[in-house]
């Protein structure tokens, strides 16, 4: 199973975003954490600068909506160009029409879970999804321990898109390193998003490069 590498920025300098994206060449994507101090208890950056990001780079754009209302916020990031865009499942109002409307405006579909969020009562939505992610630490925050609590989870989504068929990526959030991407993978993840662990380091991309090879 190939993996997928989508490094986060809230972790960078967003005072020169631009640079940031450009020092991940090998990234499959750029992961946008979207938040409203509602939802959780942080407020980052919202549309105006996901349009930016979008001017700058051909990238995968990766967006993360972790506000209250993503019903109604969430279709203008795909209009905004975003090729995939996650909603929290706890936050959404009518995540199947959501999920339908994101894919009508040509984004990928995707639902988030909080790590006590179970994806059992869910199983019955992956044929709307393109992809699930599931936090590994509670979000809000970057730099924070993953928790291994949240591996039988990874198990058990596997094993529900595996049933299904198809291409649902499943993608892990939270705490990704070269110590616990590993686990992650042979739980059944194979997207994964890193936040500190690379732009924490001198050579972001060495650190990506590294990551994929531990999937390898």
């Amino acid at each position: 199973m190939g993996i997928r590498i989508t490094p986060s920025i809230l972790n960078s300098d967003f005072s020169r975003l631009a640079e940031e994206v450009g020092r991940i060449p090998s990234a499959d994507g750029v992961h946008v954490d979207v938040m409203d101090n509602h939802f959780v208890p942080n407020l980052t950056l919202g549309l105006p600068v996901v349009e930016s990001l979008r001017a700058c780079t051909d990238k995968l754009l990766d967006i993360h909506l972790m506000i209250t209302d993503p019903d109604r916020w969430a279709p203008a990031y795909a209009e905004a160009g975003a090729e995939s865009v996650t909603f929290h499942v706890e936050a959404a109002a009518a995540p199947v029409r959501l999920a339908r409307e994101l894919r009508s405006r040509g984004a990928r579909a995707s639902m988030a879970l909080k790590p006590a969020t179970p994806i059992e009562p869910y199983a019955d939505l992956l044929g709307e999804l393109d992809m699930v992610l599931l936090m590994t630490v509670e979000p809000g925050f970057g730099g924070q321990k993953f928790l291994d609590l949240v591996l039988p989870k990874i198990e058990r989504t596997r094993a529900l898109v595996d049933r299904l068929g198809g291409d649902v990526w499943v993608q892990v959030d939270g705490g990704i390193s070269e110590a616990t991407i590993g686990r992650c993978i042979d739980a059944g993840a194979d997207t994964f998003v890193a936040g500190s662990a690379v732009f924490g380091a001198d050579d972001p991309d060495a650190v990506v490069r590294a990551l994929r090879e531990r999937g390898a």
